[in-house]
């Protein structure tokens, strides 16, 4: 496989406008598009690994980094739920065509769900190209329910009078957490009334995953009342779920998807 030739979107427009990098692969539909999580980027160990098999099996693929992710422009400080739908909205729009399965990943499986719940209310006829989410360790209302609610009130109160947390973390650098992303969080919520995203949605989740717990995929299923929803629980799992054995896995519950609608 070629050596990923990243090219660029602009999504927004004046002092908003950025470049967002992406990378397509032709191939067959339905097409899988990539989302992955926060802080994460399109040449993570799972996005690759997704590139190679998709490649391998002939399925069009595209992957792209959030604003302040990767290759895209922008400071991660900037960024916020809204933006980040927004260019994966955009993406979805300008550089897919036909039928599609979206595949999540932590923050990446909440931008999947709401950008489908976009696309429901305002463009139905391009909520009909959606034809399944996988979801891995969704981590869905996360600024809310994973963030603030978790915080102790000492890093609230640093957040609310300073703007900003450094958040340590076990996958690398500590990275800041915005008063403006927890604030702009609240206007996307969607655990507070249940909705059916009229299509299969099937979530992988590790059972020892410490960042998102399992019972909050648990959770999602009583809050996507109405549609086929599937767990598929890797029992010695934690979050990131990029083993040989997690990737496998990821793939099969794909292919399965691939053959029902191919």
């Amino acid at each position: 496989m070629a050596e990923l030739q990243p090219q660029f979107l602009v999504v927004g427009r004046g002092d908003e406008a950025r470049r967002i990098a992406y990378a397509q692969q032709k191939g067959d539909k339905p097409g899988i598009v990539w989302l992955q999580g926060f802080k994460s980027e399109m040449i993570s160990i799972k996005a690759a690994a997704l590139a190679n098999w998709t490649f391998e099996h002939n399925f069009a693929y595209t992957r792209f980094d959030y604003s302040g992710h990767g290759m895209s422009e922008g400071r991660f400080e900037d960024g916020t739920i809204s933006r980040w739908r927004e260019e994966a909205i955009a993406v979805f729009e300008h550089l897919t065509d036909g039928p599609q399965i979206l595949v999540g990943s932590s923050m990446g499986g909440y931008i999947s769900l709401l950008m489908l719940r976009h696309f429901m209310a305002v463009a139905p006829q391009v909520a009909e190209r959606i034809r399944q989410l996988i979801l891995i360790a969704p981590a869905w209302d996360m600024t809310d329910e994973l963030m603030w609610k978790r915080f102790p009130e000492d890093v609230r109160q640093e957040i609310r009078k300073q703007g900003v947390w450094l958040r340590p973390s076990q996958y690398g650098n500590a990275y800041p957490i915005t008063r403006k992303l927890i604030e702009d969080g609240t206007g996307h919520l969607i655990g507070r009334t249940p909705w059916s995203p009229g299509r299969p949605v099937h979530v992988i989740h590790g059972r020892l995953d410490p960042d998102v717990p399992y019972t909050h995929s648990e959770r999602l299923g009583e809050i996507l009342a109405g549609s086929p929803f599937h767990i598929t629980e890797i029992a010695d799992g934690e979050h990131r779920l990029s083993r040989p054995q997690d990737l496998a896995v990821l793939f099969d519950v794909i292919a399965q998807a691939v053959k029902t609608y191919s």
